[in-house]
């Protein structure tokens, strides 16, 4: 067992982990953060999409003992209680969630978009999101989410 400590949606976690642990079994089965979704393990589907300092990582590629001394954000980190994010309103207003297996990856692909660009092209918001696959919504409801969350961030900013 190895020692690791990291920041987890804002808090800071101490546990032990076996070396070969990966992180999306670390967040569900040890922190109970089962909003990151295990799909198919490889790395191709991105359900189990995360943000480790800033950057978005498929968690099922990931050895948690890789995440020491980081940050990790998880869907659970997006908004606080009862107030959705941004993000998570303009998923809902535009119809972009079916199924829901692939939200939360999308998600945090999406965040890790807008914080590192504010105002993203349509282009550049389905490159962000073209390592998570979606068998039900088609995208373009994804993408006019995103677009829309971008937007009603910009006009917070003003």
């Amino acid at each position: 067992m190895i020692q690791i400590e990291c920041v987890v949606n804002g808090k800071k976690t101490s546990a032990k982990v076996n070396p070969d642990r990966v992180l999306v079994d670390f967040l569900r089965d040890d922190l109970g953060l089962t909003g990151t979704k295990k799909g198919c393990g490889v790395g191709e589907c991105g359900a189990c999409t995360v943000i480790v300092d800033g950057r978005t990582v498929n968690s099922c590629l990931v050895l948690a003992v890789a995440v020491d001394g980081c940050s990790v954000t998880t869907v659970e980190g997006l908004g606080s209680g009862d107030d959705l994010d941004a993000l998570q309103q303009a998923f809902i207003d535009h119809g972009a969630i079916q199924c829901g297996f692939c939200t939360p990856g999308m998600l945090l692909s999406a965040k890790a978009l807008l914080d590192r660009n504010a105002k993203p092209t349509r282009g550049e918001i389905k490159r962000a999101i073209s390592g998570n696959l979606c068998r039900c919504t088609g995208y373009t409801k994804i993408v006019d989410a995103i677009a829309a969350a971008a937007q009603a961030g910009e006009a917070r900013n003003k």
